[in-house]
């Protein structure tokens, strides 16, 4: 890419695509295209199409994607399926139509199986079954990664993949139905402090472990890999440190400044033991993440704080 390629980032609006495209600005790229979802239903095969035609990209980001918790996910199963391997497949089906030089495809660590040894390596994928909680968006992801395989192999379209682990960051999704396991927290310790509660509650026994990433970091590393990297293989993105949710919950209590006890319920369950990605394929490459834990959460905090009119909660 140069600093005036036409660069679409599908899903401009989410965590993931609002990062990259602070990330591409920053680095001084200012053909950035993007369309909201009113504007561009990803779903919807012929209007992508158009689109593509009309715009020709040169290079895309393929952030958009239909996201959420373990609730959310064992909810709505066909609704994580259905939408996700249709918005992968008509904009990576799109790009290559309309010639685009490289597309970035970007999965999640729960492609991985449950039981998977760790820290998992690239090579760990469909190796065994998947976590049961999230098998349907698991499942869409994976067939991205090989959509963008068979594309390079039949018609030599270069499209790469990145395998982030578990995000977080200014403009998540703080829902306590629907959202990720970290800004859920976080909103429970603020409504608990808010309302000088003297517990909190949260699922599970709090012994599974999780690594985290903070969303600018992953932007960054898109951008880099776009940017340096053609292999056909998924590409693990992860900060390379792991912590329990108990640990967590303790942790994003003290940014918030919720000062009650947290309470684990244990019928509730834990989602897969242990996921802490191998990133050292990512790491002889050149990069490797800067964000601590904690300075994001401080820095997610104080976004939430400054957004409460915007915020999805």
């Amino acid at each position: 890419m140069d600093s005036h390629s036409s660069i679409y980032v599908a899903g401009h609006r989410g965590l993931v695509g609002a990062a990259i495209c602070r990330s591409l600005t920053k680095a001084g790229y200012t053909n950035i295209l993007t369309q909201s979802h009113a504007e561009l239903e990803l779903t919807n095969q012929a209007a992508v199409q158009e689109y593509f035609a009309d715009v020709q990209p040169e290079y895309v980001f393929l952030s958009a994607a239909k996201v959420g918790g373990i609730h959310a996910n064992d909810t709505f199963p066909a609704d994580f399926i259905r939408d996700n391997l249709l918005i992968q497949t008509n904009v990576i089906d799109a790009a290559y139509q309309n010639k685009a030089k490289k597309l970035l495809f970007l999965g999640s660590s729960c492609i991985y199986p449950r039981l998977c040894p760790q820290p998992m390596k690239e090579e760990y994928l469909l190796t065994g079954p998947l976590e049961i909680t999230n098998e349907w968006y698991a499942i869409a992801k994976i067939a991205g990664i090989k959509m963008c395989q068979a594309y390079r192999k039949q018609y030599g379209f270069n499209a790469i993949s990145l395998m982030p682990t578990n995000l977080y960051g200014p403009g998540d999704n703080f829902d306590l139905e629907n959202s990720h396991v970290l800004p859920a927290l976080m909103l429970k310790c603020h409504n608990a402090k808010k309302n000088g509660d003297a517990q909190m509650t949260v699922w599970g026994t709090g012994k599974a472990l999780r690594e985290f990433l903070h969303v600018d970091d992953l932007a960054d590393a898109s951008v880099f890999l776009m940017e340096s990297c053609d292999d056909s293989e998924p590409v693990n993105i992860g900060s390379g440190r792991e912590i329990s949710i108990g640990d967590l919950a303790h942790l994003v209590a003290n940014v918030v400044g919720f000062k009650g006890e947290i309470v684990f319920n244990t019928e509730m369950p834990d989602g897969t033991p242990r996921k802490l990605l191998d990133s050292s394929k990512l790491n002889t490459l050149g990069w490797h993440s800067h964000i601590t834990l904690e300075q994001g959460l401080i820095q997610t905090y104080q976004w939430f704080l400054e957004n409460q009119e915007i915020i999805r909660s």
